[in-house]
């Protein structure tokens, strides 16, 4: 083992591959409980030895590497054998497999990460560069992550990874939110408590305990998941809305809102969730809006002074009934008595909504309704009816159980007149305060927070409200006062938490004045950049003109306590900002380590006003307050920072979240911050939309309508996900219905195709090393090489394309565009992978001179390396695993050296190499090469049937002439032999005309677009031509004026005329952009090619089943069987052997010593008889020619010669082919040496000694 190791390097490739087997079975037979130090040691040898393989004889790679892979079981060598090639400045092998397992690769990648410590040492590289602040919204902790939160997560990580790599230094710290209805609602349901009566005899301590064992009960899970995304961000360093030092901030806050004048305490209806008991903000309220049925009744009101005359109100909600105190009529509206048909009853309802009255009570459509009075709605105001119900009587004096007015009441809807529980709707509550029939701070309301009757409503006390539906509606058709009953499905709000229906009733809370602070929230709000733009200039800005008042304060026990002591008359209010506040007030001396109200609710201060002592308020912070208050409390300002530091970070450069948080944490940071501090807290936003199921409905485990993340991460990888999540509607704020097929045609479209250049790059590096001995390093400058004019086009073009692209990004990555950034970069990759690689694969395979293919190679290698650097922040696993093999053909001198792609810098563009004749000139071949596909599809031809000649028709003669430069790439794709050109369109084709509506709009304006469209539409040939040729004309409007349009503005789009459309023998395709023929008519000889290239794609398709490597040393033998392809491959070996670029021999000269690899069989019908060419595949070998051997060694015994040329032949190829190349090679025979001059007694293989013989 040692002996060979130190003697490595004067061994032969074959000593060498013998010594890495026997090194592998040295450590497979190892005992399996040796010392650590003999594990690592023996790992490390097998790291040496494979570097030296790698610079003694890279074609022997695949021996080294499977040495190592026999070592994966063992955990802690692979890891040790890992960090050690990393520290000898190798990470990867060169070597690339057929096939890539991208979920298993990105596996290997965070290990690779984890080991080099790369997040931690990017935030050290760039902790000298400007501050870049980025706000992470905090998520709940008691669930795993959905795709939702992955999406903000990938967003949030592309945009902070390319600030990051574009000089800034990033500090990305995680935030959980603690408190609020996610853990209580979670606590509840496992202590099965349901009422404020059960939790305070719980104990607020012992629940406050139990929320605290499960607040952070996924947190490992989340931190998992984040990371198997690919997300850089420091959880380490997180923070945790329950931390004291959070808290104390928001308290903080709170003071100083509150020492404006903007908090205050007050009654008003809300929305409440009775199934976690507690109130909740209007925007919480419009998180969750769900289909609902509710039943839909008509009541009857009889009036007081005329008792057969009634009046009719419709409702949805039987359970405000009892608390009805007057019914609401618009006094603008006219309304009508009207006498039912079948009933003979006399009712009142609006006029407007007589027909959907007859709809309610099931009256027949025709049935014919007269108005028997007529009355305008402000007459009916005061009159008397009577209630429903006994439980308010006593209010009747206040004013109740009469009619009032209100402007809410619309026509069309329910009956005209609406029933009003002033309790129970905040319109209901506004109008009877202006009736003065109510007192502001005491409207009847007997419902408590858990949705149950109270005091007066005996008849129901203790029931929920839904459950009293039908009972209530029961009781009224009883006494004749239900007139229609039938059911409603509708939208309506349900609790976000436990997706219970809310309740809307009147409140005693704590409001913040949102009102008075409405214009400086516009203001503000104006100074972010909002993307897409359209939700904060139309949704965002209309939610703010709405704005109301917003009620902060929650009954719940797991939050942050409201910080104000008060008396209990309420008229001595203390607002305490600090913890040292507090115990100077309260003259506490020990130091509090704990803000909940376990620790501080019996915590009293003394009253100045001689009202006995003060206590905290029961209230707890709406959570939504505590994360509006982030971006100070995440760094616990004003009290562990400087003012100086704080504005270094304030307001944040970057924050993203989703659609739903517009009205939620984005309302909520600014309503703080432009209380505080008047200004707005974040300069750039993303808005992302929803991501739903496949069918469109909401994700959810209970329907398991889609595969859970890591699930499907460990199946086509997280890369994957995360580019058809930011390649989607989703970045522009419209939901995407997700898919797996989706993120499965990404690896297929995307990942596989890059994937596979990048590994034909690796081939043919590889193929140059050893045909040049040399080691590739990338030259950095070779694409300056490009500004020479005899540069290759395609090079050009590409190096064009990629300097567009970067100038492209750079500027979209600013303005946080990245719904154009990554379809552009999408369409680059396509452009790269079915476009250069594919047009140059013979330049890169070496076919041109050496120094061409060495240009060849290293553009694509440029190119490679920056689309990588590019793509790092989208597919942060893919680029890294690319980067890590092209690093070591990069010097580490240059830009491009780094231990991580992450640590790079993006590109910047070259403006010299941007060149848009080159790209347009491309563009137009690329047309033609489309136009003759959509050819060969309409009359179904192969591309591999050869074709004679393709006609390309444009007006614009230097249209002609840039495509004569590229002709070649032009037949070649398509397959034919010859190109034409001709520049008489007219002769070809008629136009169809029609206006570019974008161009004109954005020109002349939208509106002059419908006065044009039918006068260009009427265009005649002439205007056409003349159009076409001088690139302009005028067009008069149909509003009489006349207007010049420019090129682009008239769309003419040509269709051949019909003696080409409709010879059979004529293919034809046009668009916009160009027209093109094609003689789609096979002959005889063309047949003959075709078989001639399809033979050809068999051997190589053969070479591929048998994982024969481009630059592996094979010879083929074929043996033929029908005349006709017998005399079709005599016609065509030029171009069979062309192809297959290896010695092709006829069977019968195989000789019988050669090792088969495979043999398959080409079959095709010609003249309708069965042929075929068999052909085997075959390793190389020297050959000798006997005769000339024997005449040369006369003196020699035949059997010691015979025996001599039997060991040489056991030589491998690769060393006697050096052997030969130098001139001769050297037989030992009886202990003397036999020269064997090259082609005279030997010969590289079967074909060249047979060229020799003739």
């Amino acid at each position: 083992f040692f002996f060979f190791f130190f003697f490595f390097k004067q061994k032969t490739a074959y000593e060498i591959s013998a010594c890495l087997v026997g090194s592998e079975m040295c450590i497979r037979d190892s005992p399996k409980t040796p010392g650590v130090e003999c594990l690592v040691f023996k790992a490390r040898m097998v790291c040496n030895m494979w570097l030296i393989c790698d610079r003694h004889s890279p074609w022997i790679y695949s021996q080294s590497i499977n040495c190592l892979v026999s070592l994966k079981s063992i955990e802690l060598i692979r890891t040790s054998c890992r960090k050690h090639l990393r520290k000898v400045g190798v990470a990867f092998t060169r070597i690339v497999p057929e096939r890539v397992n991208f979920a298993e690769e990105e596996l290997k990648t965070l290990d690779f990460w984890k080991d080099i410590q790369a997040f931690e040492n990017q935030l050290k590289r760039t902790e000298s560069c400007k501050p870049y602040t980025f706000y992470d919204g905090p998520p709940f902790a008691t669930g795993t992550p959905h795709y939702g939160n992955l999406l903000s997560g990938t967003v949030k990580d592309i945009c902070t990874r390319y600030a990051s790599q574009n000089g800034h230094y990033v500090k990305r710290c995680f935030g959980w939110d603690c408190h609020g209805l996610p853990i209580e609602y979670e606590v509840d349901k496992k202590l099965n408590l349901n009422t404020p009566k059960e939790h305070l005899e719980y104990g607020i301590k012992n629940y406050n305990d139990e929320c605290r064992k499960i607040v952070m009960r996924c947190a490992s899970q989340w931190q998992q998941i984040v990371n198997r995304f690919g997300r850089w961000i420091d959880f380490e360093n997180d923070y945790k809305t329950m931390d004291l030092t959070f808290m104390e901030s928001v308290w903080w806050v709170f003071k100083q809102i509150y020492e404006k004048g903007l908090v205050y305490r007050g009654s008003r209806v809300m929305p409440v969730s009775t199934a976690c008991g507690t109130v909740l903000s209007n925007f919480e309220a419009n998180l969750n809006y769900r289909d609902a049925v509710d039943p839909s009744i008509i009541v009857t009101f009889p009036l007081v002074k005329r008792p057969e005359v009634k009046l009719l109100a419709w409702t949805t909600t039987p359970w405000t009934l009892p608390s009805n105190m007057a019914l609401c009529v618009n006094p603008e509206f006219e309304y009508i008595l009207f006498e039912d048909p079948k009933t003979k009853g006399k009712y009142v309802c609006g006029k407007p909504n007589l027909e959907e009255v007859k709809r309610l009570l099931q009256m027949d459509k025709d049935a014919k309704v007269d108005a028997l009075e007529t009355y305008k709605g402000s007459d009916m105001v005061g009159w008397e009816y009577e209630p429903l119900f006994q439980y308010f009587l006593s209010h009747r004096e206040a004013g109740c159980f009469r009619v009032i007015a209100a402007d809410f009441v619309e026509a069309g809807t329910g009956t005209g007149l609406v029933h009003t529980a002033p309790g129970f709707g905040e319109d209901d509550f506004k109008a009877c305060c202006k009736a003065g029939i109510i007192k502001p701070d005491a409207p009847p309301c007997p419902v408590n927070d858990s949705g149950t009757f109270t005091d007066p409503v005996t008849d129901y006390k203790g029931m929920y409200i839904k459950k009293a539906d039908p009972l209530i509606k029961e009781r009224l058709k009883k006494e004749g006062r239900l007139l229609a009953s039938s059911t409603l499905s509708h939208s309506y709000p349900f609790c976000w938490r436990s997706d219970t229906p809310l309740v809307y009733k009147a409140v005693q809370a704590w409001f913040i004045k949102v009102t008075a602070i409405k214009e400086d929230l516009l203001k503000n709000n104006e100074k972010s950049r909002w993307v897409p733009h359209n939700i904060q200039e139309k949704r965002f800005h209309n939610w703010l003109q709405e704005a109301r008042d917003w009620c902060f304060s929650r009954s719940r026990y797991w939050g942050n306590p409201i910080p104000l002591w008060v008396s209990d008359d309420y008229e001595e209010v203390v607002a305490v900002g600090s913890v040292k506040e507090l115990m100077e007030l309260a003259g506490i001396k020990e130091p509090l380590t704990d803000l909940h109200r376990d620790f501080i609710d019996d915590i009293t201060i003394p009253s100045k006003k001689g009202k006995g002592v003060l206590r905290r308020i029961p209230e707890v912070f709406d959570c939504w307050f505590e994360s509006g208050s982030m971006p100070f409390a995440h760094c616990h300002y004003p009290f562990s920072i400087s003012e100086e530091e704080f504005a270094k970070g304030y307001p944040a450069d970057f924050i993203a979240e989703g659609l739903d948080q517009t009205r939620g944490w984005f309302y909520t940071l600014l309503v703080l911050s432009t209380a505080i501090k008047n200004s707005h807290c974040f300069k750039n936003l993303i808005v992302h939309g929803l991501i739903l199921a496949k069918d469109g409905k909401k994700m959810s485990k209970h329907l398991q309508n889609y595969t859970d993340p890591v699930l499907l991460a460990n199946k086509t990888g997280a890369d994957a996900i995360r580019l058809y999540m930011i390649n989607s509607p989703v970045v522009r704020a419209d939901p995407l219905k997700f898919s797996d097929k989706g993120v499965e045609d990404i690896v297929r479209d995307v990942l596989l195709p890059w994937f596979n250049a990048y590994r034909f790059l690796i081939q043919n590096v590889t193929r140059w090393e050893m045909l040049t001995g040399k080691s590739f390093v990338f030259e950095e400058g070779v694409k300056e090489k490009m500004k020479d004019p005899n540069a290759n086009i395609m090079d050009k073009w590409i190096i064009a394309a990629l300097q567009n692209l970067i100038k492209f990004i750079r500027n979209e990555m600013e303005n946080y565009r990245l719904y154009t950034v990554v379809p552009r970069l999408l369409k680059f990759l396509e452009q790269l992978t079915n476009g250069y690689v594919r047009f140059n694969r013979s330049r890169i395979k070496g076919d041109t001179t050496p120094d061409d293919w060495n240009v060849a190679l290293n553009i694509l290698f440029d190119v490679m390396v920056d689309i990588t650097i590019l793509m790092c922040c989208y597919t942060p696993f893919t680029s890294e695993l690319l980067y890590q093999n092209l690093r070591r053909g990069i010097s580490p001198s240059t830009k491009y050296y780094a231990d991580s792609v992450h640590y790079l810098s993006v590109p910047q563009f070259n403006a010299e190499l941007l060149n848009e004749e080159i790209e347009n000139l491309v563009a137009k071949m690329q047309n033609v090469i489309l136009l003759g596909r959509t050819i060969r599809d309409k009359k179904k031809l192969p591309v591999k049937q050869p074709l004679s000649v393709l006609t390309v028709i444009s007006k614009n003669q230097k249209t002609l002439e840039d495509l004569k430069k590229v002709e070649n790439y032009i037949t070649e794709e398509l397959n034919v032999f010859a190109v034409e050109y001709k520049s008489n369109e007219a002769d070809y084709v008629n136009y169809k005309i029609s206006p570019n509506f974008q161009a004109i709009g954005e020109r002349l304006g939208k509106p002059v677009v419908k006065f044009l469209k039918p006068a260009i539409e009427k265009l005649q040939e002439p205007q056409i031509q003349q159009y076409n040729k001088e690139g302009s004309l005028k067009v008069k409007g149909d509003d009489g004026k006349e207007y010049e349009l420019v090129e682009g503005e008239i769309i003419v789009d040509p269709t051949f005329l019909d003696k080409y459309s409709k010879d059979p023998k004529c293919g034809c395709a046009s668009n916009v952009d160009g027209c093109v023929m094609m003689n789609v008519e096979v002959t005889e000889d063309l047949n003959k090619v075709r078989v001639a290239r399809e033979l050809s794609n068999s051997i190589q398709m053969a070479r591929k089943e048998a994982n024969v490597n481009v630059e592996d040393a094979i010879e083929i033998y074929y043996a033929v069987e029908g005349d006709e392809v017998k005399e079709i491959l005599k016609e065509h070996m030029g171009l069979v052997r062309k192809i297959v670029k290896v010695p092709f021999v006829e069977l019968r000269y195989m000789p019988n010593v050669v090792k088969v690899i495979y043999k398959d069989q080409y079959s095709t019908s010609l003249n309708g008889k069965s042929q075929s060419v068999t052909f085997v595949i075959c390793q190389s070998h020297l050959v000798f020619d006997l005769e000339a051997v024997k005449k040369k060694a006369a003196k020699v015994k035949p059997v010691a010669l015979n025996n001599a040329l039997r060991k040489f032949l056991e030589t491998p190829y690769a060393e006697a082919r050096n052997q030969l190349e130098k001139g001769s090679v050297k037989l030992e025979v009886e202990k003397e040496e036999l020269l064997l001059e090259k082609g005279k007694e030997a010969f590289a293989n079967v074909e060249e000694y047979l060229k020799s013989r003739k």
